[in-house]
């Protein structure tokens, strides 16, 4: 027997969800004639675990689905991206070895996913020495960039996986993008770290990189149950208005399983709300422009 609360709970979901559905009724992108270059955008946030990975993951194979050629870009040493794409990571060309040998050629690194169009270069620890190779090098925030640069016009979209920091590996990140998505957890500690992230973004523009571009923030972890989440949903709309992406992604087991799985949502449950919404995702961001 359920109690009022929850019936007024499971209402309010449902409300939240049609609402949600409403607001961001995006068209079916058009097929292109063909492939690149690439809008590069970096998946930012110093915080961890509000959900970088997983969208860097499932937006990928959503741009893939609509025929768009992606490269995921696993840009920290824990190497999360890389394992939930099913990668090797070991006795391989990785993300490490581009940054400090120039000779290597990108292409070596890229591996094929089990995605349709959906690329990826790899990380694993070795990673975390990078900015202890990287602090004496002349223009050390465009290594990263000198490396994309090679591959570009191979890509309609590169997603670049930040880790959880503001150190050398994510300026040079946005040094190397066009664009910038901030996934963020509808939690208040998660909100009050936005300010930092942006200023730090406005700096690499204003120092590094002239081009770049805020493409929106995502709400993600989201549960229409708590109040706590819509109250956090309705602060970030608030505050930056039309840079918060009308798609929200809700809480749900499913991406963990995913995860195990090695395989993005939009395969591993390809008619769960969860899979939806990163395909709206994807629209949005064709509608926006961010992608083409």
């Amino acid at each position: 027997m359920t109690s009022r609360s929850d019936d007024t709970s499971a209402e309010l979901a449902g409300l939240e969800s049609s609402e949600s559905a409403l607001a961001g009724v995006f068209p079916e992108p058009k097929k292109l004639n063909g492939h690149g270059p690439a809008r590069i955008i970096a998946l930012c946030n110093q915080k961890g675990g509000v959900g970088k990975t997983t969208t860097t993951i499932n937006l990928g194979a959503a741009l893939a689905d609509y025929g768009r050629k992606v490269l995921c870009v696993d840009f920290d040493p824990q190497g999360a991206l890389s394992a939930g794409l099913g990668a090797t990571v070991h006795d391989v060309v990785n993300i490490y070895d581009l940054l400090v040998d120039s000779s290597q050629n990108p292409e070596d690194a890229i591996q094929h996913t089990g995605t349709k169009n959906l690329e990826l270069i790899p990380a694993n620890i070795d990673l975390s020495a990078a900015e202890v190779h990287l602090i004496n090098e002349v223009a050390r925030e465009q290594i990263l960039a000198r490396v994309l640069r090679k591959v570009a016009n191979d890509y309609d979209a590169i997603l670049i996986d930040c880790q959880p920091s503001l150190g050398i590996l994510t300026v040079n990140a946005l040094t190397a993008s066009h664009g910038v998505l901030i996934p963020l957890e509808c939690e208040f500690f998660a909100l009050r770290g936005v300010a930092l992230l942006i200023e730090t973004i406005e700096k690499v523009r204003d120092r590094l990189n002239p081009a770049l571009a805020l493409d929106g923030i995502l709400a993600t972890m989201y549960d229409p149950r708590t109040l706590h989440s819509r109250e956090v949903l309705e602060r970030v709309q608030e505050t930056f208005g039309d840079r918060v992406f009308k798609t929200v992604i809700a809480r749900t087991v499913k991406f963990p399983d995913a995860s195990v799985a090695a395989a993005p949502i939009t395969e591993f449950a390809p008619e769960s709300p969860a899979a939806e919404a990163y395909r709206q995702l994807a629209r949005e961001l064709i509608v926006r422009g961010a992608v083409a």
